[in-house]
């Protein structure tokens, strides 16, 4: 039911219009579930507290979106294990019922290489067009995912990462392989890097990052984005030797980004923008003031400030090496040796080596402008073409 509404809202959010159907009688509060998750994504319903019969329900939901024009209705069926025939046989009646574009097999990662047998007693009974793979963001690996497409012979199209709505992803052969083996996932990193933050959204902050300026209310946003990515060590894991690091710090690092976002909350606007006469590492009042209206110690807001200038001293020497701009796209391709020993010589050493060395860095930097290239395409030709 989660996974109907995480792939309800990844095609709601790519602009199809999009509607949900409970056909899960067999659960209870299967329907209950579906009507507070579709209400928090904003996603119409339809469900039935007094129909027993699943496909009733799935003709009935069906028929009344597609009356309204529903580009995408998802009915959302009774989970079912492969010695249950008596729901292998309703979701045949529902399948028969519907006629389907697509049958999707939601396949819990946790339940190892037992998958095979399950994804069989699937594709024997329905024609199964594609996975979708679950609770990646735990300790299983997903290993039995490829006997869940040996067994139905249908692609996998998204993996779930978490528990919330937007932890849902599409699938990539060459990055899950990857991240499999331990070694990072850069092209994914990069995308969700440019879906969260994208940086053509950010020109002022850019250009003001280009003559090495980072205030504090820059900071802030930045942080912003970054509680929008999701899990800490999900992300580590992208980056390759990284993953190691992030073990266990995945709490404790989120939790601090927040008590940043409370100081910097406390702060008025002349003192987020870093004005002068402003500064609040020079003036006592005012860091106690800080601290009091966000219920911290003196030094919390004094550890946030040295952060703060340990960024600013960073972007400020990207700045003036020119990786800020254009040109710095420019030097990644004709020399990117230069490129790496700017990296080397602006970032500080410790935070380089979290992730995983310049290389690593360069890689990312590579994988972003594709990332970039890629979703301005079509704007770029639209424009060429009015020309």
């Amino acid at each position: 039911t989660t996974t109907c509404t995480k792939y309800a809202l990844w095609h709601h959010r790519k602009g199809w219009k999009v509607a949900l159907v409970c056909a899960d009688t067999f659960r209870a509060g299967a329907f209950d579930q579906l009507k507070q998750n579709a209400t928090k994504v904003r996603i119409p319903f339809y469900g039935s507290y007094t129909e027993t019969d699943p496909v009733a329900i799935a003709i009935e939901g069906v028929e009344a979106f597609r009356a309204e024009n529903y580009e995408l209705i998802i009915v959302d069926t009774s989970g079912r294990h492969r010695q249950e025939a008596a729901l292998f046989e309703e979701m045949q009646q529902v399948s028969e019922a519907i006629s389907p574009d697509d049958v999707v097999f939601v396949m819990d990662s946790h339940i190892g290489q037992a998958c095979y047998d399950q994804a069989k007693a699937f594709a024997d009974t329905v024609q199964i067009g594609s996975v979708i793979i679950t609770k990646l963001d735990g300790h299983a690996k997903g290993g039995g995912a490829l006997s869940a497409v040996a067994a139905t012979n249908a692609p996998i199209s998204f993996v779930g990462t978490g528990e919330h709505f937007d932890q849902f992803e599409r699938f990539d052969a060459q990055s899950f392989v990857s991240r499999l083996c331990g070694l990072g996932d850069l092209q994914g990193l990069a995308s969700t890097l440019t879906e969260v933050m994208p940086l053509d959204q950010q020109p002022e902050l850019l250009e003001r990052m280009a003559k090495g300026c980072f205030t504090l209310r820059d900071m802030y946003e930045q942080l912003q984005y970054v509680t929008k990515l999701g899990s800490l060590s999900n992300i580590m894991s992208m980056i390759p030797g990284a993953a190691a690091m992030s073990a266990g710090h995945d709490k404790a690092g989120i939790h601090r980004i927040k008590r940043f976002m409370v100081m910097m909350d406390s702060m008025s606007d002349a003192e987020l923008d870093c004005k002068k006469g402003y500064q609040i590492d020079k003036d006592l009042f005012r860091l106690l003031r800080v601290a009091k209206g966000s219920g911290s110690h003196p030094f919390a807001v004094m550890e946030l400030l040295q952060e703060h200038k340990r960024f600013e001293t960073m972007v400020t020497k990207m700045g003036k090496a020119g990786l800020m701009k254009d040109s710095g796209d420019v030097a990644l391709h004709r020399n990117p040796k230069q490129v790496m020993q700017k990296l080397e010589n602006c970032m500080d050493p410790a935070m380089l080596q979290q992730l995983g060395g310049a290389q690593n860095m360069l890689s990312l930097m590579k994988h972003l402008e594709a990332a970039e290239d890629e979703g301005g395409g079509r704007s770029k030709k639209s424009k060429k073409s009015k020309k």
